[in-house]
């Protein structure tokens, strides 16, 4: 457990953290957001002693961290970035497995870490541990400078906008792998960032700030159906409901979506549609192939000939995506319903548009 008491920094009459008291669960996300200058930096940098209060306490376990000496502190909690911070001149392999390295571990241990650690954050060791940091993309880099900050298996991970510096898609889909990877190993994980959709997917609880005071601190679901106060209401927005379909996970929601195989007769494939205006198409083995329309049936010998080839990358979502997720590709698609794949790629359903109506209805309740 972390728990700061009555938190203070001065910059001489400047006031960038104003007694600021929270307390932060052994393996939950805390998520520290709030406009530009409201001292969310400030504190991650007070919790590894970058930067020393003017005034409080930080403790971690019930101890004070003032009593540790900082080298000592650092080691033994994750740091991940947003300008990633890898040293250009090491390989991956070498920039994931300093902390280790100055903790002494033996070498054939560190190097099954560095290898279980690149699996994890979905990248072939192979592939990537002999590279250097400028041949990575940007996402990739990301991906390495949480491995690192992993290294060691720290209890604690500090996260300054750790997926700020990428597209928004990249980002998107760490913020999965993040999500995948937290599920998996419960870290006290106290996250930076600007964005309020990041937050929401991604907290067990938000702390908003302003002007270095705490104004709410609480689950997501709790700040978006009752915000403390008007700066609370108006920083998350009006659209509240959409936003906490970012916490609701699509697999309460799959139907079946009664695909058609490539295999199958036009005449098998026509009955199978019936009325509906498409199909899903799958392999022999359920893999998602694409579509195929019902009116270009008509003129098809085969199923084939007439296949919207689509990848899952384009058209579906994955079971462990959420209804915002969901909403969002049916909405750049222009569709009314979307594909729910397996880590496979297999068919598994589709989540339709009227699903997703109906939970925003609830969530509004």
């Amino acid at each position: 457990m972390i728990h700061l008491q009555h938190l203070v920094k001065d910059y001489g009459r400047t006031r960038a953290v104003d007694d600021l008291s929270l307390e932060v669960t052994a393996g939950e996300v805390c998520v520290l957001i709030g406009p530009s200058g409201c001292g969310k930096t400030t504190t991650l940098r007070m919790i590894n002693r970058l930067i020393e209060p003017s005034s409080g306490h930080i403790l971690i376990d019930d101890q004070d961290i003032s009593q540790i000496k900082p080298e000592r502190l650092r080691l033994s909690i994750g740091y991940a970035i947003q300008s990633v911070g890898l040293f250009p001149h090491m390989t991956v392999a070498t920039n994931i497995a300093v902390v280790p390295k100055l903790l002494n571990w033996e070498k054939e241990a560190t190097s099954q870490r560095v290898e279980e650690l690149l699996r994890l954050v979905g990248l072939d060791p192979g592939e990537f541990g002999h590279k250097y940091p400028g041949q990575l993309s940007g996402g990739q880099a990301q991906r390495v400078g949480v491995a690192r900050a992993l290294a060691a298996d720290p209890p604690i991970l500090l996260m300054d906008e750790p997926f700020g510096a990428v597209d928004p898609l990249t980002r998107e889909r760490l913020q999965y792998q993040f999500a995948r990877i937290q599920q998996e190993l419960k870290k006290t994980v106290i996250l930076v960032t600007h964005d309020l959709n990041e937050a929401i997917r991604l907290a067990d609880r938000i702390a908003i700030m302003s002007a270095g005071k705490l104004v709410q601190y609480d689950t997501p679901e709790t700040i978006l159906s009752r915000p403390a106060n008007k700066f609370v209401h108006d920083f998350v927005g009006t659209d509240r409901a959409l936003k906490r379909l970012s916490r609701i996970g699509v697999e309460g929601f799959v139907k079946p979506a009664n695909p058609v195989a490539i295999t199958d007769s036009i005449s098998k494939i026509a009955a199978v549609i019936g009325r509906q205006p498409s199909a899903w198409v799958v392999n022999g083995d359920g893999r998602l192939l694409g579509w195929i329309d019902r009116k270009s049936l008509a003129q098809a010998s085969s199923a084939s000939q007439v296949l919207v080839a689509q990848t899952a990358d384009e058209v579906a979502i994955s079971r462990g995506a959420t209804l915002h997720e969901a909403l969002s590709l049916m909405l750049g698609q222009g569709v009314k319903s979307v594909p729910v794949v397996d880590e496979q790629e297999r068919l598994i359903g589709e989540v339709s548009l009227s699903d997703v109506e109906a939970a925003t209805v609830e969530t509004e309740a």
